[in-house]
């Protein structure tokens, strides 16, 4: 899913980058869907446009511990969510690294705006970095684990504290 996700993001942004001029507007779908070209050296929103080494910096860790953390996922949703996840991260670190201005302070190739939902410009990388931190919050709701068991939750005992030892008070009113 991973390389699927990367290889469809960049085959994207290559699209837009030599088939748009920058800043140019195309209606899809009126004002529902456009392509939009713009270069963002910042995160989400192009907020802290002056940060990008940070945010390099950032998704190359992102990186590691999916690639750490992926020998221990059992689960196919649990793969789908870091599969989307690290596609997105590669594909906008990729911007990073090896787009102008340099290494390391590349701008984002972003290009689809949807102005009705948010008006924000976005990339095929961020849709799967969004859609795998919706997957991630649904399966913690639901208690699905990297093993792909759903571990139901059990009621605390009142009389135990959260490490299983009995609290003060209990020992307390015991002794006396």
């Amino acid at each position: 899913m991973a390389a699927l996700w990367f290889a469809l993001d960049q085959w994207t942004k290559h699209l837009v980058v030599t088939s748009m001029t920058e800043g140019e507007q195309v209606p899809v779908l009126g004002n529902v869907l456009q392509l939009v070209f713009v270069r963002n050296s910042g995160a989400a929103f192009s907020l802290a446009s002056g940060a990008t080494w940070i945010f390099s910096i950032l998704a190359s860790i992102v990186v590691v511990v999916i690639i750490v953390l992926a020998r221990r996922i059992r689960s196919p949703w649990w793969a789908l969510v870091f599969g989307l996840l690290l596609g997105g991260v590669l594909g906008n670190l990729s911007d990073r690294l090896f787009r102008e201005p340099s290494f390391g302070l590349g701008h984002v190739v972003d290009f689809i705006s949807t102005p009705w939902m948010m008006p924000a410009i976005y990339n095929v990388a961020d849709i799967g970095i969004v859609s795998a931190m919706v997957l991630f919050v649904l399966l913690t709701i639901l208690g699905i684990g990297l093993d792909g068991v759903r571990h139901a939750k059990t009621e605390a005992d009142p009389q135990q504290t959260p490490s299983g030892e009995i609290g003060h008070d209990e020992q307390r009113r015991a002794g006396d």
